[in-house]
């Protein structure tokens, strides 16, 4: 009976990062000049934004966002999956209510991972102007032509 027990309240709770953190997280996306395009990659369904920006994100996918604004070089931030403190305690708070169930849950919904950075920042870098042309040349004079003696 105690097992059952326990076996019914993982499955409630699922996973203890999943259930206290959530499996989204908002994602902060800024640049300077504001006013890039933002380009979400890594989403279910594709995102843009104008910086600055917010947008939500589930914590298990594979983000990339693409900056690009113009008269300024285009640039991608690729960002990781890491475990912060309070994830790792979530996740290790399965071992006494979640158990397996609980980190399988926290596993697959990344629960227990945050996104970096956040925020997402960068710094666009102008285009080069193209080289500007210099001054006219002043025609030669014109010379003489020899004469053989």
């Amino acid at each position: 009976m105690r097992i059952a027990g326990i076996v019914a309240l993982c499955a409630i709770a699922g996973g203890c990062a999943s259930v206290t953190r959530g499996t989204t997280e908002n994602l902060s996306i800024v640049s300077t000049p504001s006013g890039a395009e933002a380009t979400i990659s890594g989403l279910d369904v594709p995102t843009a934004c104008v910086t600055p920006c917010a947008v939500v994100v589930k914590r298990n996918a594979d983000i990339s966002v693409a900056f690009q604004k113009e008269g300024y070089q285009p640039q991608v931030v690729q960002l990781t999956k890491e475990i912060p403190v309070t994830g790792a305690a979530g996740f290790a708070g399965n071992v006494l209510i979640g158990g397996l169930v609980g980190m399988g849950v926290d596993a697959v919904t990344g629960a227990a991972t945050d996104h970096k950075p956040n925020p997402v920042a960068v710094t666009l870098e102008p285009v080069a102007p193209p080289p500007r042309p210099g001054p006219p040349r002043k025609p030669r004079p014109a010379t003489p032509p020899r004469t053989g003696t």
